[in-house]
């Protein structure tokens, strides 16, 4: 079966609704949590603009796994509070970086990036991974696309859990 997903929006808040709304139709009912992540890291990548890479880290239990994504190879393990990834799985806080070569300890899995947003994904109380966006263009996620990735994670997050 082929989907044929189409976004119209261009403002950022109307294009994350459009691409919650095509993640939720896009996972329901399927219970394998990688799968969604592979799919899900598609929708994205063809929804959001300047994007480099896309995709999903899960946690093992001890660590971050590198998982479902779309862009350059990337680095396959990321221990919790290393990088932005790791500080989002720790916390549990959505990290928005404007400029990544500034944060402190950040992993430069592919030197290009130079803005980032990861969310981390919670089921319960249990952290399933975390949603990593990263873009070549210093500053290029606002709070709209905080607010838009949060929410289309919160829409599906059982769904990855799985």
């Amino acid at each position: 079966m082929s989907y044929a997903l189409a976004f119209s929006a261009t403002a950022p808040a109307e294009l994350w609704a459009e691409a919650g709304a095509a993640a939720e139709a896009l996972v329901a009912g399927e219970p394998d949590g990688i799968a969604n992540m592979a799919n899900l890291a598609a929708l994205i990548w063809q929804a959001i603009p300047d994007l480099n890479w896309a995709g999903f880290y899960r946690f093992d239990g001890t660590e971050l796994v590198l998982g479902p994504f779309q862009g350059k190879a990337a680095c396959i393990r990321i221990p919790l509070g290393k990088g932005v990834c790791g500080a989002a799985a720790v916390f549990r806080e959505t990290q928005r970086v404007e400029d990544v070569h500034a944060f402190p300890g950040h992993i430069a899995c592919d030197a290009d990036s130079r803005s980032e947003l990861v969310v981390p994904i919670v089921v319960g109380d249990r952290l399933v991974g975390v949603l990593d966006l990263d873009s070549p263009l210093p500053g290029r996620f606002t709070t709209e696309d905080q607010a838009g990735a949060e929410a289309l994670v919160a829409r599906v997050a059982a769904t990855l859990a799985g």
